[in-house]
């Protein structure tokens, strides 16, 4: 295959490439396949057109630059940009070079970000916490674990200079309660780990819990 048409099947497979990213993305990215063997008529495909711009048209600065200079960056990532009407967008240029080493082609994606900042505020909003409530959370949403429902009663045991089994009946019923109160019980299994700490039976403990 000669070097144009090695050119043009190369341009041929990033069109399918324009085509299909621009579907991926609809009303949110354009992307645009620029020929820069003809930068007075470059625009070969644009998919989802955001700024209005038609095939055709000429190439942009960045695509001059890369048919002026081959060492000129291969890949332009997330710059900040503009559409003609004003809405900033976020783009990334991507230059395609033949086998000789020269720029035959950029593929341009343009992030319409006017779009996504009312969702990110939305986000950010939905997500927001009191900042009231910061510094001790009210509730772990999850189940407490055995770990932790051991470790808690031996730390109140050790309190009255104890181990939990060796606590008079009046401390064990105290402890089971304020376990009540601080939502072990909430628990699987809960009942029956607090009874194996104790040394009493699972009966008890609800009978403590009263």
């Amino acid at each position: 295959m000669d070097g144009d048409g090695t050119d043009e099947h190369l341009i041929r497979e990033a069109e399918k490439i324009a085509v299909a990213l621009g579907r991926m993305f609809p009303g949110l990215c354009e992307v645009v396949l620029h020929d820069l063997r003809d930068p007075d008529h470059a625009i070969r495909a644009i998919e989802n057109n955001l700024s209005g711009r038609q095939v055709g048209d000429a190439a942009t600065e960045l695509g001059l630059a890369r048919i002026a200079d081959p060492q000129y960056p291969s890949v332009i990532q997330n710059y900040p940009n503009r559409f003609p009407d004003g809405r900033p967008a976020k783009s990334t240029s991507i230059g395609i070079k033949n086998p000789a080493g020269e720029y035959i082609a950029a593929l341009c994606l343009n992030l319409d970000v006017s779009v996504l900042s009312p969702v990110t505020l939305a986000l950010s909003n939905l997500v927001a916490t009191d900042t009231e409530h910061r510094e001790k959370p009210l509730e772990t949403l999850r189940d407490r674990t055995a770990r932790e429902l051991r470790e808690a009663v031996e730390a109140r045991a050790a309190e009255r200079a104890a181990t939990p089994r060796s606590l008079s009946r009046e401390d064990k019923k105290a402890l089971v309660r304020q376990l009540q109160r601080d939502g072990y019980f909430d628990s699987r299994d809960a009942a029956q780990t607090i009874a194996d700490l104790l040394g009493v039976s699972r009966a008890t403990v609800y009978n403590y819990a009263k």
